[in-house]
């Protein structure tokens, strides 16, 4: 087979996976496992198989008319360079992971064959999305990934969490997609084309007639998929899926498409200097804010989301300093190390069964009941951390190493403002994640917690992706940075001495700062009794995490409200700690702003058909009601009423003849 057979396959294989689960997960339920796992896989080895014929040399590119459609054609092309043929592995690898743990996560939950499609079609429309060459077929599977994660994240749909969370998602993301779309629309006209090397290739040639514009209208979507500053706000709350979902949606593949569209259309964002800073702005609010909220929240998950956030704000830092390498390389190793934190967390829930609301401080103990997840997440938090030799150090330095070449006006046509911006709030950054990386380790393993039922040992599938997880966010790293330049754009992504010191300084820093603050609120709160505990019902670990979230207590039993007091988090924050909890308040800004005054016009809408439109509609069927009214007061059935009635108007006509023809 071509090269190109090989790709049209890869994400064609989840699609009729997917079309096949629908269609037999309830005649055929045995089917489903099956046809959930193996076109992942299949896909996975096919996208392998490109990666390696590609290797890294000319791009691949294929394209087919399939009908005219005016001036600008829409064609089914492919390109695939470096970057997509790993992105694609990425993809694929991590949702063949997700797929295998969630046969044994969900095995009860009777709406799994449902799920599992919606996971295969998501896939299939994140491949689409790398391998695309052509503009509206890459906004096919962008938009195709929306709709997936509105039903993914609304799997419990029978919580008002889980449904208001889905419809939160899936309009934010909608709110950016709407100028996304104009902007592309404006790209398609100034280029003539929707193929994204024609596009390109107009940038080169100076043919773009208002690049900022563009930019700033294509930067709207982005901010919205990949959750940046300050479309971000819908991605905490879609925790409320199940944590699969979460590893996979949510971490890997979907919030990482906006990365990956800038760093594909690079040179169009380039163009113009004002997007560029507009871009490293985003980035650094959305670096120093998403840490800080980390920082405060009691929800594992919710932490990891933030931490989902902030992360995508150092791929952002990096397109910014115009090295789409080092944000597709940090895009890479975060995927395996963020997809291994949620999995892992999904072991602890299934352990323990608490639910992912406020359970981070009550998990302390089960460190000896989960040891597979305390070493693999231990693995992924240092990665996270970027703690050498772990992955994340290594793409993480590339980041910052990238921001220092361009503040020091070493990267050509990149303003030094930018770099600066990225430097400082990626130092910052790398400062509170090393900070709440080792809070959540050590609350979640090492606090005081309490003793919850044990749910028994977890299955084999769940524990075997963990190890298979922490294999790249361990080794890939060290690996990486030799190899990727010859597939990227042979830029040098080797980790340099000033921002290797500085970034893992103030990691360890925050590191230690962190333990120390532990210890110090621990001892204080030595003597607090945290309540006693009641025995929950046994069940898995998705339908605890279901019933927990619907009934908003702890899935294990009835303990006090407030959060363990032994949290550095409070500590080390302050006053400013209730603020960042609830992410700075940002929903309550949008609901004064948006949602209100679009209630209070739907309200006077409302008003204004009810008792304007509605009165001049019933005043107009009034008249000829009243008209027929008295037309039938005149119907008596009386003959002889009739007859008189009939003289009169005879005599009335006569006299009005006579008097006309006299005045004649």
């Amino acid at each position: 087979m071509t090269t190109t057979t090989l790709a049209v396959l890869v994400p064609l294989l989840p699609f009729l996976g997917a079309a096949a689960g629908l269609l037999l997960g309830r005649t055929a339920p045995g089917f489903v496992r099956p046809l959930a796992v193996l076109p992942s896989l299949a896909a996975l080895a096919l996208a392998a198989v490109v990666a390696v014929r590609q290797g890294g040399d000319a791009a691949v590119d294929a394209a087919t008319e399939l009908t005219p459609t005016g001036s600008v054609p829409v064609e089914l092309a492919l390109h695939i360079d470096g970057f997509a043929a790993l992105v694609a592995v990425l993809v694929a690898f991590v949702a063949t992971c997700v797929q295998i743990y969630s046969t044994g996560y969900l095995r009860d939950d009777p709406r799994y064959p449902s799920y599992a499609a919606l996971v295969s079609l998501f896939t299939s429309a994140m491949l689409l999305v790398v391998y695309s060459g052509d503009l509206i077929v890459l906004l096919v599977g962008w938009e195709v990934m929306g709709i997936c994660s509105y039903f993914l994240v609304g799997h419990y749909w029978e919580t008002p969490e889980a449904r208001a969370a889905s419809v939160k998602a899936f309009l934010v993301t909608k709110l950016g997609d709407v100028p996304f779309l104009i902007g592309l629309f404006a790209l398609a006209t100034d280029a003539g084309s929707f193929r994204i090397t024609k596009v390109l290739d107009t940038v080169a040639h100076g043919g773009l007639h208002h690049p900022t514009l563009i930019a700033l209208l294509l930067l709207a979507g982005v901010a919205g998929k990949s959750a940046q500053f300050p479309l971000h706000t819908w991605l905490p709350d879609a925790m409320a899926g199940p944590t699969p979902v979460s590893a996979l949606i949510h971490a890997a593949t979907m919030v990482a498409a906006g990365v990956y569209f800038v760093a594909r259309l690079l040179p169009v964002f380039e163009a113009s200097s004002a997007a560029m800073v507009v871009l490293a702005v985003m980035a650094a609010v959305t670096m120093a804010g998403s840490g800080l909220a980390a920082l405060a929240q009691d929800d594992i998950k919710r932490v990891l989301a933030y931490s989902t956030i902030g992360q995508l704000g150092y791929m952002t830092g990096a397109l910014a300093v115009g090295d789409r390498g080092a944000a597709v390389f940090h895009l890479l190793s975060h995927g395996a190390f963020k997809a291994l934190l949620f999995l892992a967390a999904g072991v602890v829930i299934h352990a323990t069964g608490t639910n992912s609301l406020a359970a981070m401080s009550r998990m302390g103990g089960v460190r000896a009941r989960v040891p597979d997840a305390f070493w693999t997440m231990t693995v992924a938090l240092l990665a996270l951390a970027a703690i050498p030799p772990f992955s994340g150090f290594f793409s993480k330095e590339s980041v910052l190493g990238a921001a220092e070449h361009a503040a020091t006006g070493d990267t050509a046509h990149i303003p030094g403002a930018a770099g600066w911006i990225v430097l400082v709030a990626g130092l910052l950054a790398a400062l509170l994640t090393a900070g709440y990386a080792t809070r959540l380790w050590l609350l979640a393993f090492h606090g005081k917690g309490v003793e919850a039922p044990d749910h028994g040992r977890q299955p084999l599938a769940m524990n075997a992706v963990l190890w298979v997880l922490a294999v790249p966010s361990l080794a890939l790293g060290g690996l990486a940075y030799r190899v990727l330049p010859d597939w990227f754009d042979g830029r040098d992504l080797t980790p340099t001495l000033t921002t290797s010191v500085l970034g893992t300084g103030v990691a360890l820093v925050g590191v230690v700062v962190t333990y120390g603050a532990w210890r110090q609120t621990t001892a204080f709160a030595a003597g607090a009794p945290l309540g006693a505990v009641a025995a929950h019902p046994e069940g898995d670990a998705g339908l605890v995490e279901a019933e927990a979230i619907a009934s908003h207590t702890p899935a294990y039993g009835d303990v006090a409200s407030a959060p363990d007091p032994a949290d550095p988090g409070r500590l080390l924050l302050g006053p400013l700690h209730r603020h960042a909890a609830n992410g700075f308040h940002l929903d309550a800004v949008y609901g004064a702003l948006f949602v209100r005054p679009v209630l209070a016009a739907a309200d006077l809408v409302r008003f204004l058909d009810r008792e304007v439109v509605d009165t001049y509609v019933r005043g107009a069927g009034t008249l000829p009601r009243l008209l027929g009214a008295a037309v039938r007061r005149a119907q008596t059935g009386n003959l002889q009423t009739y007859v008189s009635a009939l003289l009169a108007g005879t005599v009335v006509l006569t006299v009005a003849v006579l008097l006309v023809a006299t005045g004649a």
